[in-house]
């Protein structure tokens, strides 16, 4: 699908969405629209009275002349509180209810009413994004398709006032979709594809973007002391690997930003083995990993003005005669001493030592973990925000502007020493899971992996159990997949950390 920003002229065939206001106000290219088509949007409008133009309201007109097949007319709600996401949910939303329709040309009228305080040219850029995100399909193993179930959308169109600047501002966002693709297409990927081998060299392709690829196998883990991260991935015949991505685009020898995600490319649960209902899901506990190699993928291709460290820790977690076992005790690449309670709390041990090792090595200027991390974390906030834990005010206050400003919510939970109390172990220096009745799931694995944070390193972690994976479609995040995390991460590098 060719997706391209042009100038506001009325289309003379194919589809065409108009923009309404709360009201049923039609701005000024839909109200020459209307006139150009003898008034039946107007006509239609009337005939349908619960259509007011309200936030989320669309309204399809069938073969209302002018050579048009039809005109979906797409409603935003109160002007002054029109956002960029509007108009995300518009492209997406439009191409969406149009791409199995038969339809092969589209073009969305990204107008900006009266009173909107979003610029013309960013209206557009953000229409063409939500097209690109909202017209994500995995159809990779589906051989047997029905001609309607076909994409059918060849050319979308997005209109501008201003196409110039709209194309210039749409061009780092389309490379932001580059990296949201990717992480969706990872985390999507079955685990007989997507293991930690394979997604290594996933990640060596970013070297075509100028990323710096290093992939560390167990032999070179082993002799860094990664017991915490080996024992996780010793029960699977697939060998453990950690990738270190960099891209160096700041200042030379400026502290880089480093994010770390988790990998676990399946998650049995170990010794501790999951129940078999739902199993299947586990092949997305890679999430983690797969936000970071995402997001650096976006950093890399929009060419940021920043130096920026993603190191993701890539294992299996399986069940054999060489699986860690419960009672089992590790010791972490930082010396300390970790009693494996339950198997299945594998994520912590893996993250804690690249956690270090990024640390160590990068001496960074902050530390973000992404990780699909604990099942109560969903219970805590359900589906639509992600858990935020940080050492650090500042940091958590960039995160959470970076989120709500691309619709990837974060909720701030407490870290306490009281929380520790649940981690104390009588034979090693903690355990990796709280004891029976303590609760707090969430908290308490913030609280181990905070253990592992060197002292004043601004370090945030993000729980995204609840926001990697989706049940329902959103008019920009189609059911699967989400690639939650990227957007974040991109634009915490974009708004605050990058060379002006």
């Amino acid at each position: 699908m060719k997706i391209d920003i042009v100038e506001a002229k009325s289309p003379k065939r194919g589809s065409l969405v108009v923009v309404v206001g709360e009201g049923g106000h039609l701005g000024g290219f839909g109200l020459r629209a209307d006139k150009a088509l003898g008034g039946a949007l107007t006509r239609a409008m009337k005939a349908a009275p619960r259509f007011t133009g309200a936030k989320g309201q669309w309204l399809e007109v069938v073969s209302p002349g002018g050579g048009l097949s039809r005109v979906l007319l797409a409603g935003l709600g109160k002007a002054p509180e029109i956002k960029a996401a509007a108009y995300e949910a518009l492209g997406g939303e439009a191409v969406r209810r149009l791409a199995v329709s038969g339809e092969t040309e589209l073009s969305i009228a990204a107008e900006v009413l009266k009173a909107t305080v979003l610029p013309g040219a960013e209206a557009a850029a953000r229409a063409a994004l939500g097209a690109r995100l909202g017209g994500y399909r995995f159809d990779k193993y589906r051989t047997k398709l029905k001609d309607r179930e076909k994409p059918s959308l060849k050319v979308v169109s997005v209109l501008s006032e201003a196409v110039p600047a709209a194309r210039k501002l749409y061009q780092p966002l389309d490379r932001l979709a580059d990296g949201v693709t990717l992480t969706r297409n990872l985390v999507t990927e079955p685990a007989n594809v997507i293991y930690p081998a394979s997604l290594a060299a996933e990640c060596r392709k970013l070297a075509k973007l100028g990323v710096r690829v290093e992939v560390l196998g167990e032999r070179e883990m082993k002799k860094l002391g990664m017991g915490a991260l080996l024992g996780v991935g010793q029960g699977s015949d697939r060998e453990s690997h950690l990738v270190v991505m960099q891209w160096n685009g700041g200042k030379k020898g400026a502290k880089p930003v480093s994010f770390v995600g988790k990998g676990v490319c399946f998650d049995t649960g170990g010794i501790s083995i999951k129940p078999a209902a739902g199993m299947e899901e586990m092949k997305w506990d890679m999430g983690g990993a797969g936000a970071v190699i995402g997001a650096m993928a976006a950093i890399a291709g929009r060419k940021a003005k920043a130096n920026v460290v993603g190191v993701v820790a890539l294992v299996e977690n399986m069940p054999s005669g060489t699986a860690q076992r419960p009672g089992d005790i590790v010791t972490s690449m930082s010396g300390q001493t970790i009693e494996v309670l339950n198997t299945d709390a594998e994520g912590r041990l893996i993250l804690c030592d690249a956690m270090w090792y990024t640390q160590q090595r990068f001496k960074p200027q902050l530390m973000v973990d992404l990780a699909t991390l604990t099942g109560a974390i969903i219970i805590s906030l359900g589906h639509e925000h992600a858990g935020l834990f940080s050492n650090n005010d500042r940091l958590a206050e960039q995160l959470s502007n970076a989120g709500k400003a691309e619709d990837e919510l974060l909720w701030r939970l407490p870290l306490s020493e009281a929380y520790d109390e649940g981690l104390k172990s009588p034979i090693a220096d903690m355990q990796n899971i709280a004891g029976p009745g303590f609760g707090a799931g969430s908290i308490t694995a913030a609280q181990f992996l905070q253990r592992f944070v060197v002292e004043k390193t601004p370090w945030a972690h993000l729980d995204i159990a609840g926001t990697a994976w989706s049940k329902k479609d959103k008019p920009t995040v189609p059911k699967g997949a989400t690639g939650f995390g990227v957007r974040v991460l991109n634009r915490l590098v974009a708004d605050y950390y990058e060379d002006k």
